[in-house]
């Protein structure tokens, strides 16, 4: 590895704009932070939904009456086809099979 080409690693003071403040290393020097573990309402647990606008409420009103889905009609009708193609296919190759012979 080449000398000197690395950047300084100094030791950097963390200030948070709740007031809490570290001592951490870094190229950059001082940081200031708007939020930190500290005062992040994931951390703390004081972690609030909130519903802009009314959204899930419209969501819930919009879907609340809808009727249940039907059946899927669409695979049973393709699976039937299917199997009647199958079964009308197999004695066409048996009569091929006895002209053959």
């Amino acid at each position: 590895m080449r000398a000197d080409i690395h950047p300084a690693y100094q030791t950097a003071k963390v200030h948070c704009a709740c007031g809490a403040t570290w001592e951490t290393r870094s190229t950059h020097g001082d940081l200031h932070l708007d939020i930190c573990s500290n005062c992040h309402p994931f951390f703390t647990g004081k972690q609030k939904l909130i519903d802009t606008q009314g959204r899930i409420d419209r969501f819930k009103k919009k879907y609340a009456n809808a009727p249940a889905m039907p059946p899927k009609k669409k695979l049973a009708a393709k699976k039937e086809a299917a199997a009647r193609k199958e079964a009308a296919s197999k004695p066409k190759k048996a009569k091929k099979e006895a002209a053959k012979a």
